[in-house]
């Protein structure tokens, strides 16, 4: 630790000899604290770089060599099993939304859009909310309006359009389509 650091903790602390003490084992926690953060740093980095590996074993080379063997499952010597699944993800761009619910209703999939409508109330506003079920507008209030499709909801829409040989137009959409390698280990 620096010295102007430490001058620092003991300067903020009575003279005594137990409030030394403290600044001192203020300082060794302090250091402490920073090694354990820039040890943490490094094990997230190193963690995101197995993360990486296993996506590309996962997703791309089993299923390229097992496509390759014509095989879309296979049972290993030890019992444990490996199967290539297909899977799917699409979502909506903030920046697309309006195109996509427009693409949406024109395509009869506008049941797939959720329209929520909420109000705030202040405190103290308890009455007002039970009236506003009768009253909303007629009371001053201005209801909030979301509309949204559920991510899950879409990426089930997503697979089934595939499917049956259809698609989502990717200039309203955000979509994903890939292989991940499922494991099944032996017991």
């Amino acid at each position: 630790m620096s010295e102007d650091l430490q001058k620092m903790f003991i300067e903020d602390v009575s003279q005594d000899v137990d409030n030394l003490t403290g600044a001192e084992n203020l300082s060794d926690l302090v250091l402490q604290l920073q090694k354990l953060e820039d040890e943490l740093k490094v094990d997230e980095e190193a963690l995101k770089r197995k993360k990486e590996q296993i996506d590309k074993i996962s997703g791309i080379a089993i299923p390229e060599i097992m496509q390759a063997m014509k095989l879309k499952t296979m049972k290993l010597s030890d019992g444990s099993g490996i199967e290539i699944k297909e899977i799917y993800s699409a979502t909506i761009p903030v920046a697309n939304k309006e195109g996509a619910f427009q693409w949406l209703r024109n395509n009869d999939l506008g049941d797939l859009i959720k329209n929520e409508v909420t109000v705030s109330f202040g405190r103290g506003e308890d009455n007002k909310a039970s009236n506003y079920a009768n009253l909303a507008r007629e009371n001053g209030f201005e209801p909030a309006q979301k509309l949204k499709v559920e991510p899950m909801t879409l990426k089930a829409e997503y697979r089934s359009r595939v499917e049956k040989g259809l698609d989502l137009p990717s200039e309203h959409f955000n979509l994903f389509k890939g292989n991940k390698t499922k494991i099944t280990r032996s017991k």
